[in-house]
């Protein structure tokens, strides 16, 4: 890849849990299929790299395995953060943090605060944008701003660790289709580069990997030019000869200086699941197949922390109360 095609094509990371929608994401964003792209379950196994254009820009796209929980083993983690490094090399534009809208935010919350540690704040405060996504679990006449303010505190300060950068990729009534979503986006991309100051984001990771990669592509060219000296250097091998091995020297470069125990002491542990999380999983997951608003789902879950006749009292008139708020203010809007 020569330096000019480098600096012309927009560059974005995607992150995410298992399930978040990443594969999606990918595949909205270079308008492909998603039997193109592949489903979320084969995308997390290993990072990819996707080529493609977008609203007239040339993009490229990685998808990058989950390496920021807890129960990651130490060695995999370290694969995995220096393949997406690697990937994305010289430096990403843009990263994109899929988070979906009906679930807690932990696990986004701390996927922000190890990219910190990892590459550094402005990595997050700006070079990361909250892509939201799921966002059909919410009433249809709901806007995701209003349901941001209204119930989601957890949502709104991920949006805030992030310069108050987020969108969706998801069409709803009254917003962008997706084409228009996606050409938001990249203006996004762009209007975030353009504050930063910079070309793109970049730190020591990015540097150290961006020398490596260079130093296979010069190895892989003599390679095939039969050439056995190692006295050939940079210089003497051609941009479209270093473009041809680009990607091949970028999935070869090894793993990357990464202080994978000092950044995550408790890594290869994995917590068993909190009461509260299984609740809540069990909770979203009736609610993708029973009509029930989230007043009712508010009272289940009062009702349950009570406990008790008095419980399920509380809980009903708490989904009752909330209910009739929410019909009124309906009624007020139309």
């Amino acid at each position: 890849m020569s330096t000019s095609a480098a600096q012309s094509e927009i560059r974005l990371v995607v992150l995410g849990r298992t399930g978040a929608g990443k594969g999606s994401a990918v595949s909205a964003i270079l308008g492909l299929q998603d039997s193109e792209q592949g489903t979320d379950a084969v995308v997390i196994q290993e990072c990819s790299k996707h080529r493609g254009e977008a609203a007239g820009r040339q993009v490229v796209v990685v998808s990058s395995a989950v390496w920021f929980g807890s129960g990651c083993d130490p060695e995999e983690r370290r694969r995995h953060i220096s393949s997406f490094i690697s990937l994305s090399s010289p430096g990403p534009h843009a990263f994109l943090l899929c988070v979906p809208v009906n679930q807690p935010a932990d696990g986004e919350a701390e996927a922000l605060d190890v990219l910190k540690m990892l590459l550094g704040p402005s990595a997050v405060r700006t070079n990361t944008i909250i892509l939201f996504t799921h966002t059909d679990e919410l009433e249809e006449e709901e806007p995701l701003e209003e349901y941001l303010v209204t119930w989601r505190k957890d949502l709104q300060e991920l949006v805030e660790a992030c310069g108050d950068r987020y969108h969706t990729l998801e069409s709803r009534r009254g917003e962008p289709e997706e084409g228009k979503a996606v050409e938001e986006l990249l203006e996004k991309v762009e209007q975030a580069v353009r504050e930063s100051g910079t070309q793109h984001f970049s730190c020591a990771l990015y540097q150290e990997a961006e020398e490596r990669v260079k130093g296979r592509q010069v190895e892989m060219v003599r390679q095939r030019r039969g050439e056995v000296s190692p006295e050939d250097t940079e210089e003497n091998v051609t941009e479209e000869e270093m473009a041809a091995v680009r990607e091949e020297a970028e999935r070869s470069v090894g793993d990357l200086n990464v202080d994978v125990e000092g950044m995550f002491p408790s890594a290869g542990v994995s917590p068993a699941p909190s009461f509260l999380w299984c609740l809540w999983e069990k909770l979203t997951g009736w609610m993708s197949w029973l009509p029930l608003r989230r007043e009712a789902l508010l009272g289940a879950l009062v009702g349950l922390f009570v406990g008790g006749p008095f419980g399920g009292v509380m809980g009903a008139t708490v989904g009752s109360v909330a209910t009739e708020v929410g019909r009124r203010k309906t009624q007020k809007t139309k």
